[in-house]
């Protein structure tokens, strides 16, 4: 023998519904505000006082982006770049250095005459002093670098744009919160409408249960019950406005300016999801790899020979003339060549390094494409579930609606109770909103699957 199967009861499970929609509605601002703290704080000072009558999601986009306070520091990072280019560029400069040196000798170069034939054993030739200084001022002048200077240059390039490509990684996170309070006023707004429908259509039944009150064919508790349903249709619409205001005043605040109710947000328009992958981190990595190529190139550069011309000017005791042993003004001027090879010591090493870096750059780039190939399967199965859902939706909005006319029909007639009209009509407002919440769904699954390729 099969056991009796449980009959449900779409009145009760509209309510539960309905309950599990205001608990949504007192407590998802809250809890967003906790994940986007800056709206918490209610409206930004500054944000413009005329409220806008209509807005897109694009626009939010743009404005968000533009109002972050993140964003200023794309230009912070300009600016060092040019600092540090500019820096490096004057190392084509002159270079002027000042030195001086005192020192006292235990002994100093002699010619000795003893032994020598005349008459150069009578020659007295001066003795340098123990006592010596030279004072002096340098002019180095590069010739050849080595390619250090343009290297460096390049380098503070790659590193900016590192920075840059990394700070639109961070923006870009923007796109994903403006999604949410988005559609979550979107779908508030169709909730109220046909909050609204139905409290219209529940009026309409008090006005005719009146008449058979008048008439004597219908009880007044019938109009009480009718008249309970229309003031807890009411408490739900202050609820739906409720969270409508909060998601409108977050929204506000991301983007500067004033959302009111009066304010329209676009309906976007549905998009064909493209499997092409074009991220923000894509261009991080490569920007990365970039970078390192460039490190590698300045460790070439800083191991070649550098070449410069130079002048040396000051006052020495003694002198360029060593038999001079008087104070004395001199100056030499020439080329000069250098090339330190301790810097080949450690190269290989070095290089093996930045290779190390640049496949640890692959990794994380394919790391990054397997995981958000996997996001895209996944949303790819939502969208497909949230269509084929829709379409049911349809239907059993159709049946329902034909229940409840004829469940009206059957109320004028007394052939059926307030309540059991009443849990019709609940019936049909639950499929209803049923198919409002899979139809703003289904848009906020195809604008996710943008955001997650980066087509958007």
């Amino acid at each position: 023998m099969k056991p009796k199967r449980k009959k449900t009861n779409p009145r009760k499970q509209a309510r539960i519904s309905n309950r599990l929609y205001l608990i949504a509605s007192i407590y998802l601002p809250a809890a967003l505000s906790c994940f986007f703290p800056c709206a918490a704080r209610g409206q930004a000072t500054g944000a413009q006082e005329q409220p806008l009558k209509t807005i897109s999601l694009e626009d939010c986009y743009k404005l968000a982006k533009q109002q972050y306070p993140l964003i200023q520091q794309s230009d912070l990072i300009d600016k060092t770049r040019n600092y540090s280019v500019e820096n490096a560029g004057r190392g084509y400069l002159p270079q002027v250095s000042f030195n001086g040196q005192g020192t006292y000798q235990s002994a100093v170069t002699a010619i000795p005459t003893d032994g020598l034939p005349k008459p150069f054993s009578n020659i007295n030739f001066p003795v340098l002093p123990l006592e010596q200084y030279n004072v002096h001022g340098e002019v180095d002048q590069t010739i050849y670098d080595g390619g250090i200077i343009k290297q460096t240059k390049l380098s503070d390039i790659a590193n900016a744009d590192i920075q840059k490509q990394n700070l639109e990684v961070q923006l870009y996170e923007l796109k994903n919160r403006i999604n949410q309070i988005y559609f979550g006023i979107l779908l508030a707004v169709e909730q109220i409408k046909q909050n609204e429908i139905m409290q219209k259509d529940i009026q309409s039944a008090i006005d005719k249960t009146n008449e058979l009150v008048h008439n004597g064919m219908a009880l007044s508790s019938s109009v009480s019950e009718l008249e309970a349903e229309l003031m807890l249709q009411q408490q739900n619409e202050l609820q739906m406005q409720s969270s409508q205001k909060a998601y409108r005043d977050m929204l506000g605040v991301f983007i500067n300016h004033k959302i009111d109710d009066a304010t329209v947000l676009e309906i976007p328009a549905s998009v064909m999801p493209s499997d092409s992958i074009a991220r923000p981190e894509l261009s991080f990595y490569d920007y990365e790899k970039k970078g390192y190529d460039v490190q590698e190139k300045l460790l070439n550069s800083g191991n070649r020979p550098k070449l410069t011309l130079f002048f040396q000017g000051g006052n020495a005791l003694p002198g360029l003339d060593a038999f001079n042993i008087t104070p004395a003004w001199y100056y030499i001027t020439g080329v000069r060549l250098s090339w330190s090879l301790g810097g080949y010591y450690t190269l290989h090493n070095q290089k093996s390094m930045l290779e190390i870096n640049k496949q640890t750059a692959d990794i994380q780039k394919q790391t990054f494409l397997f995981d958000t190939h996997i996001t895209m399967k996944q949303q790819s199965a939502l969208i497909s579930n949230l269509q084929a859902l829709i379409d049911k939706d349809n239907n059993i909005i159709a049946k329902r609606t034909q229940v409840k006319e004829a469940a009206y029909t059957q109320l004028q007639n007394g052939s059926i109770t307030i309540h059991d009209y009443i849990s019709e009509l609940d019936s049909e407002d639950a499929a209803k909103q049923t198919l409002l919440l899979h139809q703003v769904q289904l848009l906020q699954a195809m604008y996710n699957f943008q955001n997650t390729t980066g087509n958007q």
